[in-house]
C-alpha cells in the first residue's frame, strides 16, 4: 500500500519540481556556505597556520569578537527598552499623538541603513548641524564616532522590529486571563508581570533575536561610524577586499565566526522559550484606555519624542540633498539643485543599476518563492522538509557572509559569475529569499485544499489547477510581498558591496563610497533618490491598489 501511494505521488509533477528547486538551493546557497566553513577549517595562511589558529592568536580578532557581542547585546537591550514600552502604551492607551506613534516607527524600516548612518552623521558628526550649532555657543560635544554613534544609530534603526513584534503579541493577548488574575487578588501590575509578560515573552525574544542577528551582520553603520571599534562585520569586509583577499583563510574564518554567533543566539533564545510554554487562545483584547491630563501629556511627549528622534534622518537627508557644498564642507543655509542634477543626469548609472538589478532579483525571487512556498505548504513530499530548512538559512546569514560565499564559489570553474551583473542579482535573490517564502506561505495556509481538489476532480491537471485556481487567490499577498521585497532589495548594501565590480555600482554602494570620501551633499542626493525608489511603489500599492503591506 505504501509503495502504491509513493508511486502515485511521484506521478504528480510537484515532486519533480522539488528536485530542481532543491538543486538550485544546493548550488547557490549550500555550496557557498560549505565553501566558507570548509575554507575556515582546512585552508592555511602564508605561514601554514589555519584560519582558526590565526583567529585565536591575534588580539585584534578576539577584540572584534568581544566588541561585536557587546554591541549586539547593548543595541538589543536599548531597542527592548524603547520598543516594548512604546508597544505597550500604543496597545493599551489613547493619548495625544498616538496616530503618529503607531505609524511612524514603521517608516524607519524602509530607511536604508547606509542613509540612516549618513544622516545621523550630518547631524552629529564633526561637520554636523548640531555639532556646529553647539560649537557656536562655545560648547565642544564629544565625538560621535565609535561607541556613542554605534549604540545610538543602531538602536534607533532597529527598535521598530521590537515594537512591531511586541505590539502584535500584546494586541493578541486575551485580557480575560489578566482579569482572572486580578479577581484572585493580584494587583494590575502583578497580573501583567505574572500573566501577560510570560505569554508575550516568546514574541519579544524572537524580535530581540532578530535585532541581535541584524547587529552582528550590520556593515553599513559599523563601517561608517565604528572607526576605532573593531567589529567582525568590518574586519570580514576588509579581509575580502584587501590585496591579500585572494587567500580565503581569514575572510572565511571571520564569516564562520559571525554564523556561529547567530547560531548561539538562536540556541539561547529557544532554550529560554522552552523553559515556559504558553498558548494564546482566542479571546477579548484589552480595551484602549483614554489618557488625558498631565499623565497623557507626559506619555505623549515621551512616545512622540522617541519617534521624532527616529525620523530625524529623513529631515537631514532632504536638507542635505539641497545644500550647497564645497568638497566635504557643507554650506548650511545655502540651497542648490546641483546635487540632484549631478546624480540624475551626469552620473545616473547607480540609479539605473539599482532599478535593473533589484527589479530582476525581485521578479525572479518572487517566482521562486511562490513555487517553494506552494511545495512546502501544499505539496509536501520527501524533499519538501529539506526545501523548508534550506530556504530558512538566509535568515541566519549576514549579507557579508552571503557575498563572500558567492565570490569564493563562482570566481572560477565551470560557472564564473564574479564581475558580471548576474552575481549582483544572485546576491539580492539569495539575501531576500526567505522573506518572500514566508509571506507567500502565510497566505497558502489560509487557502482550503478542497478548492484545488475540486478543480482536479473536474479533470483539470494539477499544474493548471494551481495556475488557474490557487494562484489568483494568492495574488494580493504576492503583490504585497513583491513590494516589500523590492523595498529591502534596493537598499541592500552588505552583500552587493562584496560582489560588485567597477561600473556596476548601485545607489547604496555609491552612497557608501561618497560618505567614505566625505562628499555628504552628493551622498544625500543619491540617498534621496534611493528613498524615492523605495517609497513610490509603497505609496502606489497602498493608496492605489489598497494593499495591506504589514497586515
Amino acid at each position: 500500500m505504501n509503495s502504491l501511494r509513493c508511486a502515485r505521488a511521484w506521478r504528480s509533477p510537484w515532486p519533480w519540481l522539488s528536485l530542481p528547486a532543491l538543486a538550485l538551493l544546493a548550488l547557490f546557497l549550500v555550496y557557498p556556505l560549505l565553501n566558507i566553513v570548509g575554507s575556515s577549517l582546512w585552508s592555511r595562511g602564508a605561514d601554514g597556520a589555519s584560519g582558526w589558529a590565526l583567529f585565536w592568536a591575534d588580539p585584534r580578532y578576539l577584540k572584534a569578537l568581544a566588541n561585536t557581542v557587546l554591541l549586539s547585546l547593548g543595541v538589543t537591550g536599548i531597542a527592548l527598552a524603547m520598543g516594548v514600552p512604546l508597544a505597550y502604551v500604543t496597545a493599551r492607551y489613547d493619548y495625544p499623538g498616538k496616530a503618529l506613534v503607531a505609524i511612524l516607527p514603521l517608516v524607519t524600516l524602509v530607511i536604508p541603513e547606509v542613509i540612516a548612518a549618513q544622516t545621523w552623521l550630518m547631524l552629529l558628526g564633526n561637520n554636523g548641524i548640531v555639532t556646529l550649532s553647539l560649537q557656536g555657543f562655545g560648547l565642544q560635544p564629544p565625538s560621535f564616532y565609535g561607541w556613542p554613534g554605534l549604540l545610538l544609530v543602531l538602536s534607533f534603526t532597529y527598535y521598530a522590529y521590537i515594537y512591531i513584534g511586541t505590539l502584535a503579541a500584546i494586541r493578541g493577548f486575551d485580557v480575560q486571563l489578566e482579569e482572572a488574575a486580578q479577581s484572585l487578588g493580584s494587583t494590575p501590575v502583578q497580573s501583567r508581570w505574572r500573566v501577560m509578560l510570560p505569554v508575550v515573552m516568546p514574541a519579544v525574544l524572537a524580535s530581540a533575536l532578530l535585532v541581535f542577528t541584524l547587529v552582528v551582520g550590520n556593515f553599513a553603520t559599523s563601517s561608517i561610524l565604528g572607526h576605532q571599534v573593531e567589529l567582525l562585520s568590518v574586519l570580514t569586509y576588509q579581509a575580502s577586499v584587501s590585496e591579500t583577499g585572494s587567500s580565503p583563510v581569514m575572510q572565511s574564518t571571520l564569516a564562520s565566526t559571525s554564523i556561529a554567533l547567530v547560531m548561539a543566539a538562536l540556541f539561547v533564545q529557544r532554550w529560554v522559550v522552552s523553559r515556559g510554554r504558553y498558548e494564546i487562545t482566542q479571546g477579548r483584547s484589552a480595551a484602549v484606555v483614554p489618557l488625558g491630563g498631565a499623565a497623557g501629556r507626559a506619555l505623549a511627549v515621551a512616545a512622540v519624542g522617541v519617534v521624532a528622534l527616529s525620523m530625524l534622518p529623513l529631515l537631514a537627508l532632504v536638507v542635505g540633498a539641497f545644500t550647497r557644498a564645497s568638497g566635504p564642507v557643507m554650506k548650511w543655509g545655502e540651497w542648490t539643485l546641483a546635487n540632484l542634477e549631478r546624480a540624475l543626469f551626469r552620473s545616473p548609472e547607480p540609479v539605473v543599476n539599482t532599478i535593473v538589478y533589484a527589479g530582476t532579483a525581485t521578479l525572479l525571487g518572487m517566482l521562486f518563492s511562490v513555487l517553494l512556498s506552494y511545495l512546502i505548504v501544499k505539496k509536501r513530499n520527501a524533499l519538501t522538509p529539506w526545501l523548508d530548512y534550506l530556504s530558512s538559512l538566509p535568515l541566519a546569514l549576514s549579507g557579508t557572509v552571503i557575498g563572500i560565499g558567492l565570490v569564493m564559489s563562482f570566481n572560477g570553474g565551470p560557472l564564473v559569475l564574479t564581475g558580471t551583473a548576474s552575481i549582483m542579482v544572485l546576491a539580492y535573490l539569495v539575501r531576500r529569499l526567505s522573506f518572500g517564502i514566508r509571506n507567500a506561505s502565510s497566505t497558502l495556509h489560509n487557502i482550503p485544499d478542497s478548492i484545488e481538489e475540486a478543480s482536479i476532480s473536474l479533470g483539470v491537471p494539477p499544474l493548471r489547477s494551481f495556475i488557474q485556481v490557487v494562484l489568483p487567490l494568492m495574488l494580493p499577498a504576492i503583490a504585497a510581498a513583491t513590494v516589500l521585497t523590492w523595498t529591502t532589495t534596493v537598499a541592500e548594501l552588505s552583500a552587493s558591496v562584496i560582489v560588485y565590480s567597477p561600473g556596476r555600482e548601485t545607489m547604496p554602494i555609491q552612497v557608501f563610497r561618497l560618505i567614505d570620501s566625505g562628499l555628504m551633499a552628493l551622498a544625500s542626493a543619491y540617498g534621496l533618490l534611493l528613498l524615492g525608489v523605495i517609497l513610490v511603489p509603497i505609496v502606489i500599492a497602498t493608496k492605489v491598489f489598497k494593499l495591506k503591506l504589514l497586515a
